[in-house]
């Protein structure tokens, strides 16, 4: 499985509801877009500590708006490029 099959798969695991295997992946990966998700899953558990933390490694802000939107900007950044 490449990294971005990883991380979308991440994404789709947290989606389903299972946090714990999404965050496995991203724990065990070294970039940033692993960061943003890493970010994330601390925003939605809600650990903000944690979660900002994780997103300055990623270099982006906490987002103001819902995750569900959070959710498909990251997955269709992701999904979108064409070399990780």
């Amino acid at each position: 499985m490449t990294d971005k099959e990883k991380l979308l798969n991440a994404l789709n695991l947290e989606k389903r509801g299972d946090w714990d295997s999404a965050h496995q992946i991203v724990q065990d990966m070294e970039h940033p877009l692993a960061y943003w998700i890493h970010a994330y899953l601390h925003r939605k558990e809600p650990d903000i500590a944690n979660a900002s933390y994780w997103y300055s490694r990623a270099k982006k802000t906490i987002p103001e708006y819902r995750f569900e939107q959070e959710w498909q900007e990251i997955h269709d950044f992701i999904s979108g490029l064409e070399k990780f």
